[in-house]
Formats: C-alpha cells, structure tokens, sequence
C-alpha cells in the first residue's frame, strides 16, 4: 500500500503549454441529473476550472434551459443528440452526480469515463481500465455486498473483478486499481463532509482524465487536491469553496 503524495502523480499533472488549442487540453462531457441540478453543476464547474479545454454538460431536455441560466459561459450545454459518441476529441465523460436520464455508456475504448452516485447503481459484470468507480461505503457495499474482508481487501477485489479503478471515499480514501497497489490518501479534513463535495471530486476527475493524465493517476491526484483545498479555505467550508480555492492550491506546487 502506496500514501497518497504528490510524487506519486506530480510528474503526470498535464500544464498547459505552448501553441495548442483548447482540444489538445480534452472535451469532457458531464451528463446532467434531471433534477439535482447543483451536483452536476458542482462537477462541470470543477471539471472546467481543474483545466479541462473544453467542458460540455449534456442537459435533459425539460431542464436545459436552467442549466444555460445556472452555468458560467465558459460551459458549453447540450443535448445528448448534438454530441457525436466516436468523436475522437471526446477525452473524458462523467456520469452520475445529482442523477442519471440515461443509463452509462459501458462499451467505450480509450477515453476515461467516470461513474459516480446513481450511475454506481446498475453496473456490468466487468468493465476496463478506462473505467473509475468513484462511490462511497455505502454505495460500494450496495454494488459489491458479496466481497469480504477488509475495506483495503474488498476495495482491491472490486478493482480486479471489474477490471477498473475504483476510488472508495471516506476519511481515508482508496484507490484501488486491478493487480497494482492501493493508493492510500488520508490528506483530508472533517470539513469536506459537506454536501456537494463528492461531485466536485468526481469533476476534478474528469477534468485531469479529460487532459490524458493516466485514470489512476488523475484519481489519486484529484483526492489529495480535493483535500488540500478544503485545508486551505479552512471551517465553514461548502462545496463551491472547493472549486475557487483550485488555482491556489495548484499553485502551490506547480
């Protein structure tokens, strides 16, 4: 077992450099709940400002128009029907927070698809490493209930049964991926048992993945940036603080 750190992942963080376009920084689409509508804004928003070159929220039709009103500009909204499903600069999808209208796509290839909240509810026998689980003991032990042991011996059972990575959030968070070790992160504080907070770490996700930062990788780092933004804004945190405290905790060590 592995301490989260940043030297695990420091040398994989993707820095915007040169003369590339937005796409060469990935297209992450976020899939939109139906009517929970601050959680995928909570992840659009993170997934956006974590660096993304382009963040797309694929809206429901009945709710389409508050997620235009509700979203900063930079955020593109659009229908499930505008998106082509091989477009190749497609790098990240989300699904999950706040809700799902349709069930996850579970046969992509290449590009990182991250599956939270009630996207973990109906799950195949096995997906790939491509693939990150992100639930918490609740949601895990609802989709894993026939793995024993230990939290860190179930976590890594589920990976390798699944064939992806699985991101077990808690005070100590894990992320397991098949036939590797557990990354163990207890870089955290009381402060982020806040509602809001597990969508923004599944945005951070998506928006490192989104970049091509490795899945593993980009899980581990997303956790440790996670908590090290609640310990930099301090008490009386809320979700949103997360997201405006991303560019100074970057700072700190790029």
């Amino acid at each position: 077992m592995k301490t989260n750190t940043p030297s695990l992942w420091q040398n994989t963080l993707p820095l915007k450099t040169g003369k590339h376009h937005k796409y060469h920084y990935g297209h992450a689409l976020i899939y939109g709940a139906p009517q929970l509508t601050g959680a995928s804004t909570l992840a659009a928003s993170a997934c956006a400002r974590i660096g993304a070159g382009l963040t797309t929220l694929i809206a429901p039709t009945q709710t389409d128009t508050l997620y235009r009103t509700i979203l900063p500009p930079h955020i593109m909204v659009r229908s499930a029907n505008d998106i082509k499903r091989d477009d190749p600069r497609i790098t990240a999808r989300l699904y999950g927070p706040g809700g799902i209208t349709e069930q996850p796509d579970f046969t992509i290839e290449g590009s990182a698809v991250i599956l939270d909240a009630d996207a973990l509810k109906t799950l195949p026998a096995r997906l790939a490493t491509n693939y990150a689980l992100t639930p918490h003991q609740g949601e895990f032990d609802r989709a894993f209930p026939t793995l024993k042991g230990t939290r860190e011996q179930r976590a890594q059972a589920a990976a390798d049964k699944m064939q992806c990575i699985i991101v077990l959030k808690g005070e100590t968070t894990l992320i397991a991926a098949p036939n590797q070790d557990i990354i163990q992160n207890t870089h955290a504080t009381p402060w982020l048992a806040t509602a809001g907070s597990g969508d923004v770490l599944a945005g951070i996700i998506t928006g490192l993945a989104a970049q091509n930062m490795p899945l593993r990788e980009a899980c581990a780092a997303a956790v440790w940036i996670h908590g090290q933004c609640a310990h930099n804004f301090g008490n009386h945190l809320v979700a949103s603080d997360l997201i405006t405290e991303i560019p100074r905790t970057m700072k700190q060590f790029l």
